[in-house]
């Protein structure tokens, strides 16, 4: 598909630049992350106002060359996803997974069909973690990451749902006698494999995978969506408290 076509996207972040206008980041179905430049979208009559907001399917043209383009037209595809309190805050992480993970300019189609998925189930499920846990294990698919969950990387034997194993870095899951921050159940690595988690446990025995194996990627930089969540968390405790 053609640059001058229009294209399926998600503003992933935004800011502004000079008096009137903004840069933002996209996440563009066919040409992965892209820079554009918005020239005039923050003055008071401009019809892109509202419109470069995240969570709204967007339809984009943009022109240029180099690392940060021009955006030509924009036009909304439906009304925002109905996104509110946690699932918001859900949804903000995974925008910033994105921002700071994936490469500039690298078509990522499938992982463009994810984002579409994990937005959707935020906006219609009553718990976020799922689905967040689903889309951390595709990004990290796409990051080129690999590992094993259902074998054992030191004797190549099939998992065992009973057993306990060490997870390496690089190198995958070991049958262990330890338990720590670092061991998982096998039963635990097989829905991991499956991105099945029915239980708590599945799902707290993930979000530790994901932590893990994301930590690399994301270095010493905290996530400002995850600041911003605790710190509503204390607004909120704070009113509730009447201070």
């Amino acid at each position: 598909m053609s640059e001058n076509q229009l294209q399926r996207c998600f503003v992933l972040h935004r800011r502004s630049y000079s008096e009137s206008s903004l840069i933002i980041d996209v996440f563009s179905e066919e040409f992965g992350r892209m820079t554009l430049l918005s020239k005039g979208a923050r003055r008071i009559r401009s019809p892109l106002k509202g419109v470069l907001q995240p969570f709204i399917p967007l339809l984009l043209k943009w022109s240029g060359k180099g690392s940060m383009r021009t955006l030509r037209q924009a036009e909304p595809i439906s009304l925002g996803l109905p996104l509110t309190g946690i699932h918001l805050y859900s949804a903000l992480y995974v925008n910033e997974l994105l921002a700071r993970l994936i490469p500039s300019e690298v078509p990522l189609p499938g992982l463009f069909y994810d984002y579409l998925q994990v937005l959707t189930e935020l906006a219609q499920s009553s718990n976020p973690e799922p689905a967040l846990r689903r889309f951390e294990l595709s990004l990290l698919a796409c990051l080129g990451y690999g590992v094993d969950f259902l074998h054992c990387a030191g004797s190549g034997e099939p998992v065992v749902p009973t057993m306990t194993y060490l997870y390496r870095e690089q190198k995958g899951f070991i049958a262990s006698v330890r338990k720590d921050n670092l061991t998982f159940v096998g039963e635990e690595l097989i829905a991991i494999s499956e991105r099945r988690f029915t239980t708590q446990a599945q799902l707290k025995a993930a979000k530790r995978f994901t932590r893990i194996a994301l930590k690399p990627y994301l270095g010493a930089k905290p996530l400002k969506s995850r600041e911003l969540f605790i710190s509503q968390i204390g607004i909120s405790r704070a009113r509730s408290k009447g201070t």
